[in-house]
């Protein structure tokens, strides 16, 4: 079979790892011809790919970002652009395309299969854990180790000036990273955008650390966090040209709120685009690489219109459908039942 390969959306660590183990086990299992898309569907609407084999994917294991570039972006966002995706197809000879992305980009997988009858399968990408179908997605244990060593780091900085230090991390519309690199770094309080946060409420409770004699706290935000209603001025909203809010900036609106309300000194710290960036973790290396033999394996199966998905431990297929238009949001047994209890 041929078989073509796009890593759509932003990048994510264990992108490399899962083209890596698609390439591996399709060319020496199953004796497929493996191309890569440049720029992810842009490259196919434009037909701009390059050959993959074993031999060009050696030392692919544990590096960042993807060997075949990404964007953000759909083919209907071009008048002609699905039936340029497949003209892609039928020029190219291609059997299958392997689609690696997050919401965005499954969404348009699903769509092409639907909509174009063309043969797809997708692997779930994204930091945030917000992919519906999945446990889990690749790239989000490595960021919430980033985050995490952030945070560990920031202890001693707070600690040393008896400072309150409000980090601000990846999470638009869901806080797994938050919450799960909160509790691991032992934070004072989390936000999340699942639950709007009252700031008379977080400083009350750095008031009552300051009572016990802790100075130091440490306030974890993410970047999609929203006020309660009328407590504090919300942000101005900017869009950007996919129509997605842009958004960060909430840590500095909150630091400064914490220290006016307070008088306790308070700094802001945004990780940003750090925790997209560098090798992958030991988890994600496998985790990826499961998703990318699982992934040649539904080509040869014909599961088309599915993604791979790790579900109680095992990786299998569901159908695409399950993921559009949707995010997963945390867990809030986790949040009230484990993070909150070590809030303050």
């Amino acid at each position: 079979m041929r078989v073509g390969i796009l890593t759509g959306g932003g990048d994510c660590p264990g992108l490399n790892a899962v083209i890596r183990a698609i390439v591996r086990k399709g060319e020496l299992v199953y004796g497929d011809e493996l191309i890569g898309f440049h720029d992810a569907w842009d490259g196919v609407r434009e037909q701009r790919y390059m050959p993959l084999d074993v031999s060009s994917l050696r030392g692919m294991l544990p590096r960042g970002g993807t060997l075949l570039g990404t964007r953000r972006g759909s083919p209907y966002d071009h008048a002609d652009g699905p039936q340029q995706v497949r003209q892609a197809f039928a020029d190219l000879g291609l059997d299958a395309l392997v689609v690696i992305g997050g919401n965005g980009s499954l969404t348009v997988a699903s769509k092409v299969h639907d909509d174009l009858g063309l043969p797809v399968i997708g692997v779930p990408k994204t930091i945030d854990n917000d992919v519906v179908g999945t446990d889990i997605t690749f790239g989000f244990n490595t960021a919430v180790q980033i985050a995490t060593d952030a945070i560990d780091r920031l202890h001693t900085t707070a600690e040393s000036h008896d400072r309150v230090m409000v980090v601000e991390v990846m999470g638009r519309h869901s806080g797994w990273i938050a919450t799960h690199a909160g509790i691991a770094g032992g934070a004072t309080a989390i936000l999340i955008p699942e639950q709007p946060f009252d700031i008379e409420a977080v400083c009350a409770l750095l008031r009552r650390r300051h009572e016990r004699g802790r100075y130091a706290s440490i306030v974890v935000v993410a970047e999609g966090a929203e006020p309660v209603e009328g407590t504090m001025r919300a942000r101005d909203r900017v869009y950007d040209q996919f129509g997605h809010v842009r958004l960060g900036g909430v840590a500095e609106t909150i630091a400064h709120a914490i220290e006016e309300r307070t008088g306790f000194e308070t700094r802001m710290v945004l990780l940003g685009h750090i925790q997209r960036g560098g090798t992958p973790t030991a988890f994600d290396r496998v985790l990826s690489t499961r998703y990318g033999v699982a992934a040649i394996d539904a080509v040869h199966v014909g599961a088309w219109g599915s993604m791979v998905a790790l579900r109680g431990g095992d990786v299998l297929t569901v159908p695409l459908h399950e993921t559009v238009g949707k995010t997963r949001p945390v867990d809030m047994h986790l949040y009230h039942e484990v993070a909150e209890v070590f809030f303050g």
